[in-house]
């Protein structure tokens, strides 16, 4: 069984930082997909970030230059560094894993709020 724990959620005032956790445990394929997605109240779930083991790393427009995804592989671990935050930037942010082997495997994580007001 796989799990996603993320951390780091919480209420920052616009132009602060906050960063992001994600743990993952169980049995995991070592070429994987590792990233985050966040929805904001009333919005469709949308891709943040995502760094593939392998490959390059990819942004939404809307965060480029201001979060940076990383990952340490030795402890299945993706972080995402959010800087200038905006309040646009207000959602629940969901870790995400994926890999495939015959099939696509996707695991989720349980969601952390980030709270972007002064």
């Amino acid at each position: 069984q796989v799990q996603l724990v993320e951390s780091g959620g919480g209420l920052v005032q616009p132009g602060g930082s906050l960063r992001l956790s994600c743990a993952a445990s169980g049995n995991i394929f070592t070429l994987n997909s590792m990233g985050w997605y966040r929805q904001a109240p009333g919005k469709q779930r949308e891709l943040v970030a995502i760094m593939p083991s392998g490959g390059s790393t990819k942004y939404a427009d809307t965060v480029k230059g201001r979060f940076t995804v990383s990952r340490d592989n030795a402890k299945n671990t993706v972080y995402l560094q959010m800087n200038s935050l905006k309040p646009e930037d207000t959602a629940v942010y969901y870790c995400k894993l994926t890999w495939f082997a015959y099939r696509e495997y996707t695991y989720w994580g349980q969601g952390t709020q980030v709270t972007v007001s002064s």
